[in-house]
């Protein structure tokens, strides 16, 4: 199909990848070019084929999707991202915005979502939920009027992820290893995350960040 719009699915769960994959090959006009399941595999596709768009899940094994997203504005800024995640759009939509996706959408919404949103993206748009759209035009016009109430706000994009794989149950050294970082680095983050969220030992910022980032079930694996 040498019209069809060549797209790129980068998450790290291979089932995940085979079922949006063929929510996107059902239409005459989009076709998934290359799978990769982390951001290592998707900067090599992108690399050697051709590829128009890229659907990016935020939770990739060891740099995040917010990384690949930095880096495809950075390297291949003609390619545009759609985030594809299992985390609440309040938490990472704004974030992801920032760093360069053209939209966002949650997992349990993909089969009804994923593929008006490619097209959105494809003709110049930006799609998001009209939730998440109308939080963020109200901020613009109103900037006092709407302060961000949710505490994740205060935090970078690495204390982010480190406080996402804290809550997944992964120790000091395991997030060190998983982020290719050293542990002192992740000892800071850990403590930077307990005075930004206000909260004083391990087992407490564990706890809020399950409860904070739990993750919900797509329609995919159903």
């Amino acid at each position: 199909m040498p019209d069809a719009t060549r797209i790129l699915v980068v998450d790290d769960h291979p089932i995940l990848r085979h079922g949006i994959a063929q929510l996107i090959n059902r239409e005459p006009d989009l076709v998934v070019a290359a799978e990769a399941g982390g951001m290592d595999e998707a900067m090599s596709v992108l690399s050697s084929l051709p590829i128009d768009l890229a659907v990016v899940d935020i939770s990739l094994e060891g740099l995040s999707g917010l990384e690949l997203l930095k880096a495809l504005r950075q390297r291949h800024p003609s390619v545009r991202a759609l985030v594809l995640s299992m985390h609440d759009e309040s938490v990472y939509a704004e974030r992801a915005l920032r760093v360069g996706a053209r939209g966002y959408i949650m997992k349990q919404e993909a089969t009804k979502k994923i593929v008006p949103a490619l097209r959105e993206i494809r003709n110049g748009a930006i799609h998001l939920s009209e939730r998440m759209r109308q939080r963020l035009l109200s901020r613009f016009v109103e900037p006092d009027s709407l302060p961000d109430s949710s505490p994740l706000a205060r935090l970078s994009d690495r204390e982010l992820e480190v406080f996402r794989l804290i809550g997944k149950g992964m120790k000091t050294g395991e997030i060190a290893r998983h982020l290719n970082r050293s542990v002192n680095t992740i000892e800071a983050h850990r403590a930077s995350l307990k005075r930004k969220l206000a909260v004083s030992t391990g087992p407490e910022l564990a706890r809020l960040a399950f409860r904070l980032l739990e993750t919900v079930p797509t329609e995919i694996d159903r």
